[in-house]
């Protein structure tokens, strides 16, 4: 597996000119790219490969001697990254996306990320160096990590404002990473439905549920930011009133987006380290989809889709659990979870349950929470899709007396 770690470091006024120097040139090399791309299709109706476009790079760089100050891994990766927008663009298009849209020319001030895949760069004694010919000022940073005996396989330094990089300066260092532990079956199992109201509905096999809520920094920072943006929408723009307005919504948006973000990370760590299962399955969320619904108005809709847009980052918890189970051992596997939350896990009677119904009642006399019904449906379909029977009979067997403890027979669809 491979892991990404975030850096923060501390460029001196040169060094930021240097790493100007090159997103500029490394910008321009992704907007030529992309324009040949597009002419190319124009005019002759095929698409440009990315071997195609590298191969000219010598080219370039003899015509334009300018671009020989950045490493050429670098001006490589930049045309990596066109070729992998453009990759995902059809892709989206190709699963019925009608409102992905290709890759578009990058803007003087925006700052490129920087990319060093495979060489290029150094660590050693505590200090991060890059490779470069703008001039003798080194790309030498210190940082507060060890990277000196692990497998680097790339590293990225970047801004978290790219818009004329107002923001902190960062590296993210890519690096393969090899389990202590390998993965086996241990027989136990967790089944996790992911949502907005609970971020977390899990029941294991002996039957047992865990539920977390979603943690709202948002609801404390929206009204402040909201307040903020209102007052800045008064004032003229750039002036020293709507600068001073919209730095504060920044530092805002900043501290909502670090507590949700460290909130998941515990989460996420918890469930690992307190669950005896070492497979743990969950539904592939289409968290894209979950925005477009068309009945939905006015604040019910704003507030859903900030919930599952902005707020609730719902496929980065999955990915927080992903690796974190894979670093103990332990397996993170995906299933389509398409009408868990509406099919009756007692009798299988699908039910219409609009988003605010959060409770399915069934003829059957079963009465649960949508979000345990869907978590019980997703180990179901998991354990039988597998043909895992014996785990699917421990399971069942749990589950029987829970449901016996709530007055409700559990029906087996699988005969003795």
């Amino acid at each position: 597996m491979q892991l990404t770690e975030k850096v923060k470091i501390h460029p001196t006024e040169e060094q930021v000119d240097v790493l100007w120097t090159i997103s500029n040139l490394s910008r321009l090399t992704y907007n030529f790219a992309l324009a040949e791309r597009q002419e190319t299709w124009r005019n002759e109706q095929r698409s440009v490969r990315y071997v195609e476009q590298q191969n000219k790079l010598p080219e370039m760089k003899k015509k334009f001697p300018q671009y020989a100050m950045v490493y050429s891994k670098v001006l490589q990766g930049v045309l990596k990254k066109l070729d992998g927008n453009y990759k995902s663009f059809f892709a989206l298009r190709k699963n019925g996306d009608t409102s992905a849209r290709p890759p578009k020319h990058r803007g003087k001030n925006y700052f490129f990320t920087i990319v060093y895949n495979q060489s290029g760069f150094e660590f050693r004694d505590g200090k991060a160096s890059f490779s470069h010919k703008v001039n003798e000022v080194p790309l030498s940073f210190g940082i507060d990590r060890e990277f000196e005996n692990k497998k680097i396989k790339q590293v990225e330094i970047f801004n978290s404002d790219p818009y004329k990089a107002r923001g902190e300066w960062y590296i993210s260092v890519t690096y393969d990473y090899e389990p202590e532990v390998p993965y086996h079956d241990n027989g136990l199992y967790q089944a996790i439905d992911a949502g907005i109201t609970k971020i977390v509905t899990a029941v294991n096999s002996q039957g047992k549920f865990f539920e977390a809520k979603t943690a709202r920094p948002d609801k404390y920072w929206n009204k402040k930011i909201d307040t903020l943006k209102s007052r800045r929408d008064h004032c003229k723009k750039n002036s020293k009133r709507w600068q001073r307005f919209n730095t504060n919504i920044k530092k805002m948006e900043k501290k909502k987006a670090d507590q949700n973000k460290d909130y998941q990370h515990k989460l996420s760590k918890k469930m690992i380290e307190n669950t005896k299962a070492n497979t743990i399955i969950v539904g592939d969320l289409k968290v894209k989809k979950m925005a477009k619904s068309k009945k939905l108005k006015g604040k019910r809709k704003k507030g859903l889709n900030r919930s599952t847009q902005n707020q609730g980052f719902l496929s980065r918890f999955i990915g927080f659990l992903t690796y974190k189970a894979e670093k103990v051992g332990k397996k993170v596997i995906k299933i389509d979870e398409s009408y868990t939350s509406k099919e009756c896990y007692v009798c299988k009677k699908r039910h219409k349950m609009p988003l605010y119904q959060r409770t399915m009642s069934c003829d059957c006399g079963n009465t649960i929470d949508r979000d345990r019904n869907s978590a019980i449906n997703i180990m179901e379909r998991f354990l039988l899709q597998n043909a895992l029977w014996t785990g699917y009979r421990y399971f069942a067997d749990n589950l029987r007396q829970t449901g016996l403890k709530m007055g409700i027979e559990f029906l087996d669809p699988i005969p003795k």
